[in-house]
């Protein structure tokens, strides 16, 4: 063979191509690969853009079996006779083919320039794709050369590697770009370990959203213990980490409607009208003392929710859907003024102040904007609730008395941003704030102070413009 259609030891090692280089950490059968003995095809690879200035041109011939070559459906149609004749160059050989590399700008500079190419040909020889493709980065690097090359065994083989292993994110993103070039039916398991998923029922909610949903729905409905607490923290940091917030927003929502519906209906079937005949029938006080535990347990649901959505800054709902609770305030009035819930549920009023204050003070701070409707109603719908707890005698808590005492500054603040009118009638509602202590109350003092001055100031504004036209 001629000096001119080979390289010298020195150079091939320069290129990254001495002796068997496998990608993987196996140990490959060559079966004739580059034995110029068994060869009857010469393939040069020639590098399009030299890597190095005193190796220019840079190429790097192989001796390589045509039986094998033709496993790769780019060879096979250059080994056929439409494409190529066959001619005689020196012992046994009978084709010369040329391959075009492309220079790799962003390429891993630990391999030699035809290390990746070398690899794939190797494998048209060996099949053993097992023992070449050892990691994520072989598969990334063998599987556009496979594709370039039609070599489909190859691909398959990769693809199979990287649908069955982790990844790390640089990694993902170099499955992410390769994905669109392969065929659907081959790429079918990445897709669906990458790609969110429509959900069948056509919402447009994806895969993510229910995930949410349901960690969301895990982390409030386990067995309370010290594990219960982790999860919940768990859960509220990747909600606060979460990338869309209108997806957490969805979540939460979600979530609070299904408690909030579950607290009023088990509480409705607790304050209902035949609630005092169910005492003294066993199988009845049963069930009344069931609905009335449900009924704490997903108020401490709806607790934990309304915290995060307020942390979140995501308590719109929350908020207007509270204000619209008439029918659940009502029966929490009935069920504070019977002795039943102190034995079954005494935390329940502790749970309902903490959750309306929370949600009333967001909207007094200006956390929730709200409308001027949802911010009367919101009012007008728990302040009796508010004025029943006050009034309740029972052990509470260190800080129970503070908790009532911020929900009727809340309060307070609230109805200061609602007109005269209406602030008025729900000011006499809060009377019953003084009723422990003069000086305890500075907060209702200084809201009837505030609308004393605004009902003073009302005929010294200007008239409207329309008014001095009529005059």
């Amino acid at each position: 063979m001629s000096v001119k259609d080979t390289m010298s030891l020195r150079k091939r090692q320069r290129l990254g191509f001495a002796g068997q280089i496998p990608l993987g950490d196996g140990t490959l059968t060559d079966s004739g690969f580059d034995d110029p003995a068994t060869a009857d095809v010469v393939l040069r690879l020639e590098l399009d853009d030299s890597l190095v200035d005193d190796l220019d041109p840079v190429s790097l011939d192989l001796h390589l079996r045509s039986a094998a070559l033709r496993r790769s459906r780019y060879f096979d149609a250059l080994l056929s006779e439409r494409w190529n004749h066959p001619s005689v160059i020196g012992s046994g050989i009978r084709h010369r083919l040329y391959l075009k590399v492309l220079a790799s700008a962003g390429g891993d500079r630990s391999r030699g320039p035809f290390d990746v190419h070398v690899a794939v040909i190797r494998l048209l020889h060996s099949l053993d794709f097992s023992a070449a493709i050892g990691s994520v980065s072989d598969a990334l690097e063998m599987l556009p050369v496979a594709m370039e090359l039609l070599f489909d065994d190859c691909v398959r083989a990769c693809v199979r590697f990287l649908e069955a292993v982790p990844w790390t994110e640089e990694e993902e993103e170099g499955v992410l770009n390769l994905v669109p070039l392969l065929q659907l039916e081959e790429c079918e398991d990445l897709l669906a370990r990458i790609s969110p998923i429509v959900s069948e029922e056509g919402d447009g909610n994806c895969t993510s959203e229910e995930m949410l949903h349901k960690l969301i729905d895990s982390a409030i409905r386990s067995h309370p213990n010290v594990a219960t607490v982790n999860v919940k923290a768990f859960v509220a940091k990747l909600l606060s980490d979460y990338s869309s917030r209108d997806c957490v927003r969805r979540a939460l929502d979600q979530a609070f409607l299904k408690s909030m519906e579950m607290v009023k209906d088990h509480l409705g079937k607790y304050a209902s009208l035949d609630f005092r005949l169910s005492w003294g029938n066993d199988e009845r006080e049963a069930m009344q003392r069931l609905n009335l535990h449900s009924s704490m347990m997903n108020a401490k649901h709806l607790h934990w929710l309304v915290e995060r959505m307020i942390e979140l800054r995501v308590a719109d709902t929350a908020v207007t859907g509270w204000s619209e609770q008439a029918s659940l305030a009502a029966d929490l009035q009935k069920t504070f003024r019977d002795d039943a819930w102190k034995n079954i549920a005494p935390g329940l009023p502790s749970l309902i102040i903490r959750s309306t204050f929370r949600l009333a003070n967001a909207v007094a701070s200006g956390n929730t904007l709200a409308p001027r409707q949802v911010r009367m109603n919101l009012v007008s719908c728990w302040l009796p609730v508010l004025n029943v707890c006050r009034d309740i005698v029972f052990p509470m808590p260190t800080g129970q008395k503070s908790i009532i005492q911020d929900l009727e500054e809340a309060f307070l603040r609230i109805i200061s941003t609602l007109p005269l009118s209406d602030s008025q009638d729900l000011l006499k509602q809060c009377l019953r704030f003084s009723t422990r202590n003069i000086d305890d109350c500075p907060h209702l003092i200084l809201a009837f102070k505030t609308w004393f001055r605004r009902a003073n100031r009302a005929g010294r504004l200007p008239k409207n413009k329309d008014d001095d036209i009529a005059g």
